[in-house]
Formats: structure tokens, C-alpha cells, sequence
């Protein structure tokens, strides 16, 4: 039988998952929107041929197996816990919710279901992700003495969601998250974090820089980590680098999920790997997870993990101190 999936939200990242779920096999049957029935959102079911709108709530109703939330994130927590009850289940975006309180809550809300809940993070699906973590793991790069992880651009419109802190904005939720989330996928969970930001009037981080502190892991290891909406002119730039007793690997386009190639550099020599589209990537494993197929690579508790270090990071930035976890 088909996968059915519902969308909540007509925002910029649903156009990169809409295809994405196509090309894992299955079916976008109804897309949710605060307005469904204005010009904008009619617009948008017909480029993408959704055959059918609604409210939020139309899709928690609705005969589907699972709902994609790519709401803001204040709106992740809500909707998440209603679409799970409704007995569908859940790919939310990142961040999965705001702080560690509502992740184990939406957590508790996932295992009382018997849904599975994923948090989306579509570069972690990608080949050079996969490279990265076998070089990692398997002892390629020798013990890892640091990691290095820059994600950013400009947001010009003050009005865009992702300045508003009443919707959850921030540069460490939008993208610093993503250095993060590496830095633990590669490292395992930090001992304490130190960061600094860059704050709006109404206190959004508009930019981070931090530090991971990893001294536990083999003679001690140091992640950084940088992000910010204010960089560039234009422009946006994503590098990770892993830094080894045995040798050295970049990414370029690190955190970019629907890259037509992939360039992973080895000690200097760059090797470009098999296109692979991170968003299908994650669509095709979340439904063999549904199906029983395999085991989830990214269970609920991992995202718990991640809103931890989230939490500590904010902490630190704004006490100007280092913070324990």
C-alpha cells in the first residue's frame, strides 16, 4: 500500500520534501495551513499537485499514515502531540521542540502512541554524512582532537519568523542546531558548553559562536561551533571539519541536504561522492521504520539528548558563564 503523508505548513522547507517523499515511493494526500483556503495556499497545492487542503486540524483527522510539521518552531510541540494521538506518525522539523521539558514530553506522547517520531534533520542521511561518520567511528581520522562546524547567512526582513521570539526564533534553533547535532552524532554528548552570542532588542540569538568541551572523549577533544544570520551579503556558507591524530576530512555544503553532488576532502584530496537527496534519504528510512523494516537510526531520546545541549548553550550566552551538563 502507498505511504500517505499529510503537510502541515506551506513553508520554503516543505518544497524540498515534497518531491523527497515522491522519490521514496510515497504519496503527498493533503497539505494543512492556517489559511487554506487563500490564494497563497491554493497556489502553492497546485504547484506542488496536492490534492486536497485544509486546516491543521483537517490533516490530524484525515485517513494518513504520517504528518510532516514544518510549522515554526513554537507551533512543533502542539501539533506534533495532536498528530500523534490522532494515531499518525511524526517527521517534525528541527528543532524537534523549544527546550528538553517538552522534548521528553513529546517523547512520553510518542512511546504511549507506539508512533514513531523522528526529528528531521535531512543531512544526516546524506553520503558524505555517512562518510564522515564511518571515518569517525571506525578509527580512519585516529582520535579526534577537535571538530569545527559554521553554518550561516543574511536575514534582511526583521519580520521573518525567524527573528520573532514569540515563534521560537533564534540562530542557534534555525542553524547552529545542525553543527551541533554533528558534533554529537560524531562525539557522542558533551561534558559542558561555553557560547557567546549576538542578541536582537527583543532577544533572539542573531548569532552564536561555542564551544563543546569533549575532554572525556580518548586525550580530549574541543568542538566549536558558529552560526549567525548576519554573515555574508547574499551568500550562505556550511563547513564542518574533523580534525584527527590520523588525518583531516571537510565538507563542504555540510549541512545543505539536496545538493546535486557532495565534496568530502581527505588530507587535502577532495573526492566527490554519489549524489544522494538527504530529504528522500530520511523519507524512505522514517517509512521502512514505520513498516518494521529496520530500526530508527534517530529515536525520539537522541532529540531529548540534542535539546539539552540546545538549553545549555542559551544558558551560557546569556549568563556569560560556563555551563555543566
Amino acid at each position: 500500500m502507498t505511504f500517505r503523508w499529510g503537510i502541515l505548513g506551506a513553508a520554503r522547507i516543505a518544497r524540498a520534501f515534497i518531491p523527497a517523499i515522491r522519490a521514496a515511493g510515497g504519496e503527498v494526500a493533503m497539505l494543512g495551513a492556517r489559511e487554506p483556503q487563500s490564494s497563497r495556499v491554493q497556489a502553492f497545492a497546485n504547484d506542488w499537485e496536492i490534492p486536497t487542503t485544509g486546516s491543521y486540524q483537517d490533516v490530524i483527522d484525515a485517513d494518513l499514515d504520517a504528518v510532516y510539521i514544518a510549522l515554526p518552531n513554537a507551533l512543533h510541540l502542539p501539533w506534533s502531540t495532536a498528530a500523534l494521538q490522532a494515531g499518525k506518525h511524526v517527521l517534525t522539523e528541527k528543532p524537534l521542540t523549544l527546550n528538553t521539558q517538552e522534548a521528553l514530553q513529546l517523547a512520553e506522547v510518542a512511546k504511549a502512541s507506539g508512533k514513531v517520531l523522528l526529528e528531521g534533520f535531512a543531512y544526516r542521511f546524506t553520503p558524505q554524512h555517512r562518510a564522515l561518520l564511518d571515518a569517525v567511528h571506525s578509527g580512519k581520522l585516529g582520535e579526534v582532537r577537535a571538530y569545527r562546524g559554521a553554518f550561516g547567512f543574511t536575514v534582511r526582513n526583521a519580520e521573518d519568523i525567524r527573528l520573532q521570539p514569540g515563534l521560537g526564533g533564534g540562530a542557534l534553533y534555525d542553524i547552529g542546531c545542525y553543527p551541533v547535532n554533528e558534533a554529537r552524532m560524531l562525539l557522542g554528548e558533551p561534558l559542558a558548553v561555553t557560547a557567546q552570542a549576538r542578541w536582537t532588542p527583543d532577544g533572539v540569538d542573531v548569532s552564536m559562536s561555542a564551544v563543546l568541551d569533549y575532554s572525556h572523549i580518548g586525550n580530549g577533544a574541543l568542538a566549536s561551533i558558529d552560526c549567525g544570520f548576519d554573515w555574508l551579503s547574499g551568500g550562505r556558507i556550511g563547513r564542518s571539519q574533523v580534525l584527527g591524530t590520523g588525518g583531516v576530512m571537510e565538507l563542504d555544503c555540510a549541512f545543505f541536504s539536496d545538493e546535486p553532488e557532495f565534496v568530502l576532502t581527505r588530507d587535502g584530496k577532495r573526492q566527490t561522492l554519489t549524489p544522494g537527496n538527504g530529504y528522500a534519504l530520511m523519507a524512505a528510512h522514517f517509512q521502512r521504520v514505520v513498516r518494521g523494516e529496520e530500526t530508527a537510526l534517530y529515536p525520539p531520546e537522541d532529540a531529548v539528548q540534542q535539546a539539552r545541549v540546545l538549553d545549555a548553550l542559551l544558558q551560557s550566552a546569556r549568563e556569560g558563564r560556563r555551563v555543566e551538563l
